[in-house]
């Protein structure tokens, strides 16, 4: 049947339109995603609104929402969670306030149930059922298969950490108040329905999670109600609140969110400090002294007029940088994000396989999408040059079973080269494959141990 998409409270349709369906065989059967590449994946999941579109009318700038009669789709959102998978994951040994919250919004204000230390099913079902309260489950893929196998491909997609968490609500209840987000939203309805108020954004774009009071909302810019298979996007900072409608089943919605700190503001904050270094190196005039006092008393115009001639320097100089220094942004995605999804042990990701490398072999990188190569200052704190070298982190050896959950510690995986190396480690980005011997370093000692390096490290393969 053909599957119509309009845009959130416009009252227009834009369809109906067939939608592609491509099945591939997965580890838990076929699925009507696209899981053969980050970009299918994300083309299929906004099917039939094509990404260019997407992009340039709804990403920022307002909601969107697809509404399906599909019922292969929905059987397959029912897959990604549901309320009876909560039984099973209470003997995994789950915690109040780290992995799951159970709250009621009250009068407008959001009402936490939780008890201490760790959750047994039937104390969650009967506060379900007789407290009429929300379930939410953080970060639910780290234990579900196939929404680790989606939220991966979306990290490649994004470039930016994507995160999870499942809302469970009884029928005529609702878990929270009107509050906006600070990341970019997409909801899949997994269960039952879901009654969405939608309310223009007091703070546009926010960087920060804020409630927001009734009197301050005004009357909703989009209302609807979202069944399984539908697919709703709203940008971070939009108002939002939502109920399971009385009379029905229960609702169950994975909310799926990026985008986090990963504004130009952040990127200005990340990439200026090691521009600042650079710069003070080659301009004796950033090395002088402030003046006197000058942290004792307030900024004066002079202070300023000097501050605002350096920011004019640094943006000539901006100009003609060949390496931008990314002091944590590049390192922290690939830290924090998930490993690359696999069946079985994952052996592949942390056991160099296949021949080994020499001066005759030609290689190929592998695992492309979670492999970041970056320029920055020399770690070592007993160097004082603080020269700079090429670093590349991956995510092949992080932990599935962390991610996102803030507090856990991560540890970075990858190397570090001399920055004599950019040039040969560009060769092997961007080629599909490239003899060793062509590689652009000065001997054949240094070509070796870069390749066998990387192959330890399983970033590369013989061919």
């Amino acid at each position: 049947m053909p599957k119509k998409v309009k845009p959130a409270g416009d009252g227009k349709e834009e369809g109906p339109v067939p939608c592609k369906q491509v099945k591939l065989e997965a580890a838990g059967g076929p699925s009507p995603l696209n899981l053969d590449s980050p970009s299918g994946l994300f083309e299929s999941l906004i099917s039939p609104v094509k990404t260019e579109t997407f992009f340039k009318e709804f990403w920022e700038q307002k909601p969107l929402l697809i509404q399906r009669d599909d019922p292969v789709l929905a059987t397959y959102y029912r897959s990604l969670f549901r309320l009876s998978d909560l039984k099973s994951l209470c003997s995994r040994g789950m915690y109040y306030g780290r992995d799951v919250n159970v709250c009621r919004c009250v009068n407008g204000k959001k009402k936490v149930l939780n008890k201490d230390g760790k959750v047994h099913f039937l104390q969650l079902r009967k506060d379900f059922d007789q407290k009429r309260a929300t379930i939410q489950f953080h970060q639910p893929q780290r234990f579900k298969d196939e929404l680790w196998r989606i939220q991966e491909k979306l990290e490649c997609y994004f470039g930016s950490l994507v995160g999870s968490n499942v809302y469970i609500t009884p029928a005529g209840s609702q878990g929270l108040p009107p509050h906006y987000d600070d990341v970019e939203v997409f909801i899949l309805q997994l269960e039952g329905e879901k009654h969405w108020r939608l309310y223009h954004p007091t703070v546009p774009l926010a960087r920060e999670y804020s409630l927001e009071a009734e009197d301050r909302i005004g009357r909703p810019a989009h209302e609807f109600t979202l069944k399984p298979g539908d697919l709703l996007y709203f940008p971070r900072g939009t108002v939002h609140q939502a109920d399971t409608p009385s009379g029905l089943a229960h609702s169950t919605h994975v909310t799926i969110s990026t985008y986090q700190s990963s504004s130009w503001g952040d990127f200005l904050l990340d990439t200026i400090p090691g521009l600042v270094f650079d710069t003070a190196k080659a301009d004796v005039e950033l090395r002088a002294g402030i003046p006197r006092q000058l942290l004792l008393v307030e900024t004066t115009a002079v202070a300023t007029r000097k501050l605002s001639g350096f920011l004019r320097m640094l943006a000539d100089r901006l100009e003609g940088t060949r390496e931008l220094l990314s002091a944590d942004m590049k390192k922290d995605f690939a830290m924090n994000r998930l490993p690359p999804y696999y069946v079985g042990d994952g052996a592949e990701l942390s056991t160099p396989g296949g021949q080994l490398p020499g001066l005759d072999s030609t290689v190929r990188l592998q695992f492309r999408d979670h492999v970041v190569l970056t320029v920055g200052p020399d770690q070592d704190p007993s160097d004082e040059t603080r020269e700079k070298m090429v670093y590349i982190y991956h995510s092949l050896k992080n932990r599935r079973d962390t991610h996102m959950m803030g507090n856990e510690e991560t540890e970075s995986h990858g190397l570090r080269f001399p920055l004599s190396h950019i040039d040969a480690l560009k060769q092997i980005w961007n080629s599909s494959a490239i003899s060793v011997k062509d590689l652009k370093l000065t001997t054949d000692e240094e070509k070796q141990s870069l390749v066998l390096s990387l192959w330890t490290e399983c970033l590369i393969q013989v061919v």
